[in-house]
Order: structure tokens, then sequence, then C-alpha cells
């Protein structure tokens, strides 16, 4: 167990040492950066040089003079972080998971995704309010006798621009059975902006009425490297067991798409062969 949490720590440090790297290049000293977060899913960082009623002129660190349309902004907030060069960039669209499991981050009222994982599990979710997520689907496995039918709503009661709380439920059963089923409550927390932040989550899994004792551990981690890529972790560490699943991936996305692949590995299992599980999903936001 020592050498699994060894593993998943070093995995959680490799990506904030690279985001260490990545913003420490071509720092500017700037004051009063703001983040404007426009309705395409494009962040720009700058200060305000003019503004009417109309347009908002910024101009960005690397000296990037733009005429935005009021129409076109969603948010503006004072920025945080550390300044760097290359300041315009798109946000995650499917910030509201990692690999699988979900971040603290709710999806906004109104807004919604369809995704699918190791493509015969398509999922739906949407935004009912912006601290009220219902989502779920029916599995399509090819040449199966039986699909699998699944829940997940999940309430954000705490949600500020660094950090989140959130918890829910994964339910599972048989689409043509009369079985109890089963599924997981969990509660996750989330500390960190969309571009680089660590999830912690724990779960306790059940089936009918019957509730686990003890708690499944998640750990998860995110960093942005570039305008269209990040780097996910995550990692899970089930009581009593010597067995822990450690997953890694790369998410490619645009403004409303994204695709991850990964590689997920059981450690300290015995699995010959190749050791790794291969994973993939993809996931289109409206």
């Amino acid at each position: 167990m020592y050498r699994i949490i060894t593993l998943i720590s070093f995995s959680i440090l490799f990506l904030f040492n690279h985001s260490l790297e990545v913003y420490a290049q071509e720092e500017i000293p700037l004051k009063e950066l703001n983040i404007f977060i426009l309705k395409d899913g494009l962040e720009v960082v700058g200060y305000i040089e003019k503004e009417d009623s109309v347009t908002i002129q910024v101009r960005t660190p690397s000296d990037i003079v733009m005429q935005i349309p009021l129409e076109a902004v969603e948010e503006i907030r004072a920025f945080t972080g550390e300044p760097y060069l290359h300041q315009s960039k798109f946000r995650d669209p499917n910030s509201t998971r990692l690999l699988f499991a979900p971040t603290a981050r709710s999806l906004k009222s109104g807004n919604g995704y369809f995704s699918a994982y190791e493509l015969f599990f398509p999922f739906f979710a949407v935004g009912v309010a912006d601290f009220l997520t219902f989502a779920g689907g029916i599995s399509l496995i090819p040449g199966a006798q039986n699909q699998a039918i699944y829940l997940a709503p999940k309430v954000t009661p705490l949600q500020s621009e660094m950090y989140g709380v959130s918890v829910g439920a994964l339910y599972i059963n048989a689409l043509s059975s009369r079985s109890e089923g089963l599924g997981i409550v969990y509660g996750v927390g989330t500390y960190g902006e969309s571009d680089k932040a660590v999830t912690l989550g724990l779960g306790w899994g059940f089936s009918g009425e019957d509730f686990s004792n003890k708690p499944i551990i998640m750990i998860g981690g995110e960093l942005q490297v570039s305008n269209s890529i990040k780097l996910i972790t995550e990692n899970w560490i089930p009581p009593d067991s010597d067995i822990a699943i450690i997953g890694f991936g790369i998410r490619f996305f645009g403004q409303k798409l994204a695709a991850d692949i990964g590689l997920l590995y059981p450690a300290g299992g015995n699995m010959k062969g190749f050791p790794f599980i291969p994973w993939l999903g993809f996931a289109y936001n409206f």
C-alpha cells in the first residue's frame, strides 16, 4: 500500500512541477490584470485600456490590443495567478470530470454535454441549476443480452473561483432486471482553477440497501499545458486492498469537444502481458 500511495503522490507532483515550469516561462510583471471569459469558451487575460457601452479595449501581456464586444463577454474577474506571456487560451469544456471521476465543478444552468466512455457507455448530463446536475445513460454493448442503465446526480453547494465541494451518486442497474442495483455515493473537493487543480474524493459503495463501511479514495489532478491540451491523472485506492488503479491521460479539446486518451494501471495486481488498460472517452458540450 505504501508503494501505491507513493506512485500516486509522484503522479500529482509531476503535474504540478510541470505547472511551475510552464508558468515560470517568460513572466512579465503586470498589475491589475483581469480574466475576460467569453461566451465561446475563450479566456483572455489583460487589462482594460478603454471601455464604452458597446466594446472593451483590452491589452494582453504580449502587447496585443483587442476590441471585445460586451455582448460576447460572459464574465470578467480579477486575475490572481502568476502573469506570463501567453495569456489567451481556451478553457477545458469538460472540466466537470477527470478521465471518469467527477470534479467538484458544476455545470451551469442550461449547459450540458454528451459523452461516451470506452465507446460503449454513452452519458448525457445537463445543469438543471448552477448547483445541480443530472446525468445518466444506457450502455450499448454489442451482442449483450442485457444492457446497463446508470444515473448520476450531483449537487455542488459550495463553489468559488479556486475551490468547490460536491456530493453525488452513481447508480447502476440492469435495464431488464428487478435487482436492487448497485453504485457509489461520494463527496468530492477540487482546489485550483480550470487549467490546474487537484481533486480528492471519498466514495462508499452500495448494493441494494447495504453500504460499505470504509470509503474508496480517489486522488486526481489536471494541468493545461497548451491552448488545447491538458494532462490528467486519476487514481483509485479501494479499502482493505493492496491493488489500486493509477491512471494517466491526455485531453485534447476545442471550444466544445474534448477527447481523452489514457492508460490505467492496476498497481499491485498480477496482470500478464501488457500491464495497462487503454482508456478512451470524448464529450461534446453545449
